[in-house]
């Protein structure tokens, strides 16, 4: 028998850099999960990722105090932001354009996001992280 769900958790965690302090003591603690567990889970899950990337993670509680998660791809914009190198999108980002992306980049972006999104096909992500861009004040080329 399927064991009963209590509960959704979604976090944005550092890779590697998860530990029992908020968000995300409090948001299992809540629930009576072990911190601790989730913890040492996340941090050998993402060894192998840039130390310091956020992930969204979702963790899934269930009624004997269990749970397993699941580790999404970065934010668009965060591969944004790495990808033309930028600290922070645009205040105003119809007006003030703070830097450039190519079509090549944005390529790469939708092929890493491709598994978490519900684009049909490779050019429809495409045009989704430029919107997504486009939305942080940057020029988008080739789209």
């Amino acid at each position: 028998m399927a064991k009963k769900i209590v509960g959704f958790v979604k976090l944005q965690v550092p890779a590697g850099k998860a530990n029992p302090s908020p968000p995300i003591g409090p948001a299992l603690g809540q629930r009576g999960l072990n911190i601790m567990e989730f913890c040492k889970a996340f941090n050998a899950q993402t060894q192998g990722v840039e130390p310091g990337l956020p992930l969204p993670v979702v963790i899934t509680a269930f009624a004997d105090k269990s749970f397993t998660f699941v580790i999404k791809t970065p934010p668009a914009t965060v591969l944004i932001k790495k990808a033309i190198k930028l600290d922070k999108g645009s205040a105003k980002p119809h007006s003030d354009k703070v830097g450039k992306i190519t079509r090549a980049q944005l390529e790469e972006i939708a092929k890493t996001k491709m598994k978490d999104m519900t684009a049909a096909d490779l050019n429809a992500a495409v045009r989704t992280i430029a919107g997504s861009a486009r939305s942080m004040g940057v020029n988008v080329e080739g789209v």
